[in-house]
């Protein structure tokens, strides 16, 4: 007993902004407990499913407008020209059609909205809320699209999460890269669930998969998902790649299976009909990134919401209220372009808008101007 409440206290001390509560259940996790964890989270969530019918109690969020221009190596270092009549126009991506709702829309439902700080004149990212189906039609959905030609991907290593390997930013951004932050979103599962692996610099910390659904980040820090091994394969110009589970959309359609529970494709924990807390992350046909996350989704419905936003190819994030995390970011001050403060895409979402911006235990991705 000595030796058990040694190790739990030391769960609890350990550096990191988990709760708790959170710290608990993920040491019971860690010691053998994860099945009995799985059916005590299964039993709750089928038991206290999410309503049926209604209309989102505030009517959908609204969309912060965009801010202050984030600071991009271009923006700060590029030439200036000696006479112009007109700033040139950054290199960007078209923005994304609206999404065509689930059932009877209300207001702004499935209209994207330009959001958050820009980047050299230009919004980088673009939001849109839902109705996730036609059943439950009092959640919302966030939806959130970011243009890979203004913005560069990094993937920041949690202090637990993935595991070992370079972490040079010690699982937060640091105050010095944030005058070009402009979002942030959560990983994928625990490597120990995650049914992949992981690579960064030049270091393969966790095996590979091959067919695992990846996102791999690009030495020019584009992002883009797809299979390992169809759609990407080890090279020079592959900075980091973070697996997750199978692709939940492919060919611009949710795959076969999502509404089955006989396999953990996507997950043994809950399994794939429970409502509960989603996330995951696609790329349309023309490179844009696409987050999806919100309350009452299993995975079929989260699957659908992506194909309906566009992307091609898809995969799942992590699950579960206290992870489901995405935040836009704007300045504090107009004249300090490090001093942010962030906001989440859903006001539900449950952790703090400072939680990348305090040294964490879970992995993430933050989006940056160029």
């Amino acid at each position: 007993m000595g030796v058990v409440g040694w190790s739990y206290a030391q769960a609890l001390r350990a550096p990191g902004t988990d709760p708790w509560t959170i710290r608990s259940v993920e040491w019971i996790r860690d010691h053998g407990g994860g099945g009995i964890v799985n059916r005590v989270e299964h039993w709750w969530y089928a038991n206290h499913p999410p309503p049926k019918g209604g209309k989102p109690e505030h009517g959908l969020p609204k969309a912060a407008a965009p801010g202050h221009a984030a600071v991009g190596k271009k923006a700060k270092n590029g030439p200036q020209a000696t006479a112009v009549t007109a700033p040139p126009v950054p290199d960007h991506l078209a923005p994304p059609p609206n999404v065509a709702p689930f059932t009877t829309p209300i207001a702004d439902e499935g209209v994207w909205q330009p959001t958050g700080r820009t980047v050299q004149g230009l919004p980088g990212v673009y939001t849109t809320f839902m109705r996730p189906d036609p059943v439950h039609t009092s959640l919302v959905t966030g939806v959130a699209w970011m243009d890979t030609k203004l913005l560069k991907t990094v993937f920041v290593p949690g202090l637990q999460e993935p595991g070992s390997g370079p972490s040079p930013w010690g699982g937060q951004i640091p105050e010095d890269q944030r005058g070009g932050l402009v979002a942030a979103f959560n990983s994928g599962f625990k490597m120990s669930g995650s049914r992949g692996g992981y690579y960064t610099d030049g270091e393969t910390v966790r095996p590979l998969r091959e067919g695992a659904a990846s996102l791999v980040i690009t030495a020019d820090g584009t992002a883009q998902v797809g299979m390992w091994g169809r759609d990407f394969a080890m090279g020079p110009n592959i900075k980091t790649v973070r697996q997750n589970l199978d692709l939940m959309v492919d060919g611009g359609q949710p795959v076969p299976g999502l509404e089955s529970d006989t396999n953990d494709r996507w997950g043994a924990t809950l399994g794939n009909k429970v409502y509960v807390w989603r996330s995951a992350v696609g790329v349309d046909a023309n490179g844009g990134l696409i987050y999806v996350g919100g309350n009452g989704l299993n995975a079929k419905t989260l699957g659908d919401v992506l194909a309906r936003a566009g992307a091609v190819r898809a995969m799942e994030l992590d699950i579960n209220s206290q992870w489901v995390t995405y935040y836009l970011y704007d300045q504090v001050y107009p004249t300090n372009p490090n001093g942010v403060t962030g906001r989440k895409l859903l006001p539900d979402m449950q952790r703090g808008e400072d939680r990348y911006l305090q040294p964490g235990e879970r992995d993430f991705f933050a989006l940056f101007a160029r």
